[in-house]
């Protein structure tokens, strides 16, 4: 564990970093979206983005109160990050902003969706693919003291295969879990074309988990034996 954790218990510097990024890229996200909206006249937006501050904040408490060294570990400059993540990472990050400017543009400015009467229904199942979102991140969090934004073997923190929690049901529930946020955003919003670059967003995951789970076989000392009771990558009873 690392030292200055191991004496303060808390955060460090990184920590703080990382707590601080996560704050701005949810008002870049906002920024986006009312922008391309072009008003700010959308109530159901600032609920929306209201509950998802709120949420953002319990999570970065949770984390911080009961799995610090993690939250420092995604604040710190990472080294043998594997070159596909170098390219997949980013253009995941870029398709969140771009599910966010379509939604904007969509349900601001042109209406496209129009979803009238039928909206209640698709934001409700939004809300409730967002609570299991919520719910199904910060369990793997918590769990997986590993979990960092980078593809790496993080042999500087003793990498070991983590099999408890979610990680019971499926390999990589963090992406699952983030596959069902994309969804959940246009649902909640009420925009049938921001599924599209949710769509692409969901295809980047798809990809990186097929690539993390081979470079975890070959190379994380007993992930085959853990593949072997664990089956499945992303989907139960799927994939």
């Amino acid at each position: 564990m690392n030292k200055e954790i191991e004496i303060k218990g808390g955060l460090n510097k990184n920590g703080y970093k990382y707590i601080a990024s996560i704050i701005i890229v949810f008002f870049i996200q906002g920024a986006i979206f009312f922008i391309a909206a072009w008003r700010i006249d959308i109530p159901l937006a600032w609920i929306f983005f209201g509950i998802n501050f709120v949420y953002t904040v319990v999570s970065l408490i949770i984390q911080a109160k009961f799995n610090p060294e993690l939250v420092n570990a995604r604040g710190e400059a990472k080294e043998a990050i594997k070159t596909w993540d170098k390219i997949l990472m980013p253009t995941f990050i870029i398709m969140c902003g771009v599910i966010f400017g379509v939604i904007g543009l969509d349900v601001g400015r042109f209406q496209w969706s129009n979803l009238g009467i039928y909206y209640i229904y698709f934001m409700v199942a939004g809300y409730v693919l967002y609570a299991i979102f919520g719910i199904l991140i910060n369990w793997a969090m918590l769990e997986n003291e590993y979990f960092e934004e980078s593809v790496r073997i993080q042999e500087d923190r003793g990498h070991q295969v983590v099999s408890t929690g979610p990680y019971k049901i499926v390999r990589h529930p963090g992406y699952l879990a983030t596959i069902l946020w994309a969804i959940a955003v246009p649902f909640i919003l009420g925009s049938f074309y921001g599924l599209i670059p949710a769509g692409i967003s969901i295809i980047i995951l798809v990809i990186r988990t097929s690539l993390e789970d081979k470079t975890l076989h070959e190379e994380l000392d007993g992930y085959s034996e853990y593949a072997k009771k664990t089956k499945y990558r992303l989907f139960p009873l799927i994939w």
